[in-house]
């Protein structure tokens, strides 16, 4: 059995809602204007605030290693939390499990999904999951869509194998999607993945606030800005600079290393360029495809919204590798960056800082 459900406590609070979507299933209980600038509903039950919606990036279940198919029983809670995206500034996320990324699932090409949608009673809003994965209407969008204090079921064959995103897509699928609402599914090749030292686990996407980066606070959700695709940040894992030094922490590997990392770009709207400093994507399945052959030695990989990367690199020197989109107004303005603090021997030969 896969466990998905590995997750921090939190409860709920919410939001309301912008334009419609065709082909998604509606957000009936939504009481914004769309035209509105922002909402910043400070009615909430009481202790809805989280501490972190920041994903652990080491998080990630174990390879696969089985070689017939399995099913797994997998449970999606959607939580909606008020939390921090910089110290100081608060905003109403909506997430799965009460983290971002939402947790990632992975299971082998054949394999059987048994998937359950949780969404608690204290929500303010229906939710689903498209998965990118599924061959089905909204890759079971309406299959799993659950009013607050409902949970819905569905079951997939896991068809194809690559790194898919997974989001909410209820009407207002933009707002939900900017809030938090989006994950990854790894569907590894029957023959599995090459065996690396570490794996690392990102989600990027944009957070559209009626603030300024810095002005502390509550920031409501500003639909004109999204509207406009003009986000106050641009954030890996739901915070500002999460995985660095400052924040949670870099994440940490050794020379003589190689090291996967997945990303999910949730957008709504914007690509990333994901680059690492210091650093080029040895290998790099562009799409998530990890099916075909990789790229060698890319330096910056574009990864749509509603998409997925899979890259390793290898460390052959100690350094701290900045993981960052390359549109880099976007690192100096609005908060994207992480990093992977690598620690060993110097090398040199390879690299000598003080010749």
């Amino acid at each position: 059995m896969l466990d998905s459900t590995r997750r921090r406590v939190l409860k709920a609070t919410g939001a309301g809602g912008a334009t419609a979507v065709a082909g998604c299933v509606g957000d009936e209980e939504s009481t914004n204007d769309p035209e509105s600038t922002s909402t910043n509903t400070d009615s909430r039950p009481a202790g809805t605030d989280a501490e972190r919606v920041a994903a652990d990036p080491t998080d990630v279940p174990d390879p696969v290693d089985w070689d017939d198919p399995r099913r797994h029983e997998v449970t999606l809670r959607t939580e909606e939390v008020r939390a921090e995206v910089e110290p100081g500034v608060t905003f109403d996320f909506m997430t799965f499990d009460g983290r971002i990324p939402g947790p990632m699932i992975r299971v082998r090409q054949g394999d059987t999904v048994a998937l359950t949608l949780e969404n608690p009673p204290e929500s303010n809003m229906p939710h689903n999951v498209d998965l990118h994965a599924v061959y089905g209407s909204g890759g079971g969008a309406i299959a799993t869509s659950a009013a607050p204090g409902e949970e819905a079921k569905m079951e997939f064959e896991a068809t194809y194998p690559g790194a898919y995103i997974y989001h909410c897509a209820v009407d207002n699928l933009d707002y939900h999607i900017s809030s938090g609402m989006f994950g990854m599914i790894l569907v590894e090749p029957e023959e599995g993945l090459p065996e690396v030292d570490r794996e690392f686990y990102l989600g990027q996407h944009e957070i559209y606030t009626d603030g300024a980066v810095g002005e502390g606070g509550k920031h409501g959700f500003n639909f004109q800005a999204m509207k406009h695709e003009d986000p106050t940040y641009v954030v890996f894992n739901g915070e500002k600079f999460a995985l660095t030094p400052d924040r949670d922490g870099a994440m940490q590997a050794e020379t003589g290393e190689t090291a996967r990392v997945y990303l999910a770009t949730g957008g709504p709207n914007l690509p990333s360029y994901f680059h690492p400093i210091g650093n080029v994507w040895s290998k790099a399945w562009p799409n998530g495809a990890v099916a075909g052959d990789p790229d060698r030695y890319a330096q910056t990989m574009t990864v749509p919204p509603g998409s997925c990367f899979v890259g390793e690199m290898e460390f052959p020197v100690a350094e701290t590798v900045k993981l960052v989109d390359h549109a880099l107004s976007r690192v100096a303005r609005k908060g994207l960056m992480a990093a992977i603090a690598v620690e060993g021997e110097d090398d040199p030969g390879v690299f000598d800082p003080d010749p």
